[in-house]
């Protein structure tokens, strides 16, 4: 465990192992729970898809494609919890592959239209 006060300013990275120089790491989404097995029922989005949905993050420069870093504060999801655990998805794609995932960004899923 790593043990934070509320409104603490966390900072993560996410370093991807290879000797492929060629390979970018993406943020896709970052979840947070009070259950340490369960992501589904109660949560909190921190980031989804790439659309970042807490304002407190922030992505930081890294000077590496193959590292991701960014921010957000800590918080509590109410005070029956005393615990917030954290899942993160990323996305690893090649260099300058302009129409793979990691270079699209945010991507928000379109609603369909309701026939009558």
């Amino acid at each position: 465990p790593y043990y934070v006060d509320i409104n603490q300013i966390l900072f993560l990275e996410a370093y991807l192992h290879s000797s492929d120089s060629n390979l970018v790491l993406f943020v896709d989404t970052c979840v947070a729970s009070p259950h340490p097995n369960d992501f589904t029922t109660v949560t909190y989005d921190i980031i989804r898809n790439g659309c970042i949905k807490d304002s407190t993050y922030a992505n930081y420069y890294s000077p590496y494609k193959h590292m991701a870093r960014f921010k957000f504060s800590a918080f509590q999801f109410v005070r029956s919890y005393p615990s917030v655990y954290l899942k993160c998805e990323f996305v690893v794609c090649r260099l300058n592959d302009y129409s793979s995932r990691c270079y699209q960004g945010c991507i928000t899923r379109s609603k369909r239209e309701a026939s009558s």
